[in-house]
C-alpha cells in the first residue's frame, strides 16, 4: 500500500494558531524547501531558524513578534537543541492557555529527529508529520521530478540546450534514486550509511544548468562529475571505498553517452534516459 500523498495545504486547513506543527524527520528526507514553497501562496516569508548553541533567544523573540503580526516561524533541528526544550515547551502552554495572544494567521512549524528530550506536551498536543524517503526506483524517480527547482515548468523549460539538460536531468535523478536505495542493502551498499538527500540532488541540477549555458559548444561532463561525486554528494562520503564507489557509479549516468538513443543503464535494457520531451514524458516512463 502507498502511503498518502504529502500535501501541506490539508495539513495547514486542520491546524490553529495555538497548534504547533511537527515534522519529524527521517533519513533522506528535507521538507524546508516543500515548506517554504507553501509559505508562499500564503504570502509568509518565514526567516527559519536552526536551532543549536546560542539559537534558543533568537527564536524566543521570532516567536514573540510572529504571535502579534501573524507571521510564521521556522524552527529547524529542535533535537539538537535539548537545552531550549523546556522553554519552548513553556511559549507552547503559554500560546494554547491564552490563544487571543496569537494572530490567527501565527504558526509555528518545528522540525526533529525522535528524541527523548523533545517536549511531549507538544508531541500530544500538536500536529505530527513525517515524510519519509522513498523507496523504490520508481518512487524516487517520480518523486524527483516533484522536487524544486525540476517541478518548475518555467526553470525547467529555459536550458540553453534542452535536450541535453533534460537528458542529464534524468540520469542525474536516476543516480539519486540508485545510491538511496543502496542504503537498503546495509553494508552491501554502503561501508558507511550517508543521508542524501533532495538538497544534494537541487544543488547539482542548477549547477548542471549554469555549466550547459556558460559552456554551450562542449558538455563539461568531467567538471560536472567532479562537483557531483566530491563536492556535492561526494561530501557526505567519509569512507574511501564508498567514495570510489560514488564515483564509479556515476559515470553510468552522467556521460555523453546518454544523449544516444541507444544507451542502456544496464546490461537487461530495461533502463535507460527516455527519448528528448516534456517533463510529463520522463514521469510517465518512472
Amino acid at each position: 500500500m502507498k502511503p498518502p500523498t504529502f500535501e501541506l495545504a490539508n495539513i495547514y486547513l486542520e491546524s490553529r494558531a495555538t497548534t504547533p506543527l511537527l515534522f519529524v524527520l527521517s533519513p533522506g528526507s528535507d521538507p524546508l524547501k516543500a515548506l517554504l514553497k507553501f509559505a508562499e501562496t500564503k504570502n509568509k516569508r518565514p526567516d527559519p531558524i536552526s536551532l543549536g548553541q546560542g539559537q534558543g533567544e533568537r527564536a524566543s523573540k521570532q516567536i514573540e513578534a510572529a504571535l502579534k503580526s501573524g507571521d510564521w516561524v521556522i524552527l529547524q533541528n529542535c533535537h539538537l537543541s535539548v537545552s531550549w526544550m523546556p522553554t519552548l515547551e513553556k511559549i507552547c502552554e503559554d500560546i494554547e492557555s491564552d490563544p487571543r495572544s496569537a494572530h490567527r494567521d501565527f504558526r509555528l512549524w518545528l522540525t526533529s529527529y525522535p528524541s527523548d528530550a523533545f517536549p511531549v506536551s507538544i508531541l500530544q498536543n500538536g500536529i505530527k508529520m513525517t515524510r519519509e524517503a522513498k523507496k523504490g526506483l520508481q518512487a524516487n524517480l517520480q518523486d524527483t521530478y516533484g522536487v524544486d527547482p525540476i517541478s518548475d515548468p518555467s526553470w525547467f523549460g529555459t536550458s540553453s540546450d534542452p535536450k541535453k539538460f533534460r537528458k542529464l536531468v534524468f540520469g542525474l535523478a536516476f543516480f539519486h534514486a540508485v545510491i538511496q536505495e543502496r542504503r537498503l542493502y546495509g553494508p552491501l551498499g554502503w561501508n558507511i550509511r550517508y543521508e542524501f538527500n533532495e538538497t544534494d540532488l537541487r544543488i547539482c541540477v542548477r549547477q548542471l544548468k549554469i555549466y550547459l549555458d556558460q559552456y554551450p559548444d562542449k558538455t563539461p561532463i568531467e567538471a560536472l562529475n567532479y562537483l557531483t561525486a566530491e563536492c556535492n554528494y561526494g561530501g557526505r562520503v567519509t569512507d574511501m571505498n564508498d567514495r570510489i564507489l560514488i564515483e564509479t557509479l556515476l559515470t553510468d549516468y552522467y556521460t555523453e553517452r546518454i544523449f544516444n538513443e541507444d544507451y542502456k543503464f544496464s546490461p537487461s535494457g530495461i533502463y535507460y534516459a527516455p527519448a528528448h520531451g516534456e517533463v510529463d514524458k520522463y514521469i510517465g516512463y518512472a
